[in-house]
C-alpha cells in the first residue's frame, strides 16, 4: 500500500507520532478538518477545470466563427475580382 509516496511502515510511524503529540481525543477532530480541507481543495480544483474547459470551448467557437466569416469574405472578394476582370471595358 503506497499513499502519496508513503508506505505502510512510514504511515504507522506518523500515526504513532500524531497520537503522542495530539493525543487520541484530538485525532478525530484533526482528521475531520483535514478531510474538509481536502474536499474543499478538490471542489476548487474541479471548478477551475470546468471554468478552463468552458473558456477553451468559447475560444474554439470564436475561432470557428471567425474562420467561417473570413472564408466567406475571401470567396466574396474573389468573385468581385473575377467579375471586375471579366467585364468588358470600352
Amino acid at each position: 500500500m503506497n499513499i502519496f509516496g508513503i508506505g505502510l511502515p512510514e504511515m504507522a510511524v506518523i500515526m504513532v507520532v500524531a497520537v503522542l503529540i495530539f493525543g487520541p481525543k484530538k485525532l478525530p477532530e484533526i482528521g475531520r478538518s483535514l478531510g474538509k480541507t481536502i474536499r474543499s481543495f478538490q471542489e476548487a480544483s474541479n471548478e477551475f477545470q470546468n471554468e478552463f474547459k468552458r473558456e477553451a470551448e468559447q475560444i474554439g467557437q470564436a475561432v470557428k466563427t471567425t474562420t467561417e466569416i473570413e472564408s466567406k469574405q475571401i470567396e466574396s472578394a474573389k468573385l468581385q475580382q473575377d467579375n471586375a476582370g471579366s467585364t468588358p471595358t470600352s
